[in-house]
């Protein structure tokens, strides 16, 4: 037995967003930040419905002074391996 971490979307969306509010930052802020037409796509990341691409979470990271780890949030989920 071994566990296997898995992020939980909706609670890394909320954790994104609270970065953001604690970082006094407006999703207009981030949508002019990455240069997006549309904040859709900051708006899915806050309700955990995608996780935003490695490069954009290293920039939130960078932007928020704070770490990837920190913006993630996970579960340790149990597996086994097949029997060989």
């Amino acid at each position: 037995m071994a566990t296997f971490p898995v992020i939980d979307l909706q609670r890394t969306g909320r954790s994104i967003e609270q970065h953001r509010k604690d970082s006094g930052l407006t999703v207009r802020d981030l949508q002019e930040y990455f240069g997006f037409e549309y904040p859709q796509a900051i708006y899915k990341w806050q309700h955990g419905e995608c996780l935003p691409a490695v490069d954009n979470l290293l920039a939130l990271a960078l932007l928020f002074g704070v770490s990837i780890e920190d913006l993630l949030v996970y579960d340790n989920r149990e597996i086994s391996y097949p029997a060989a």
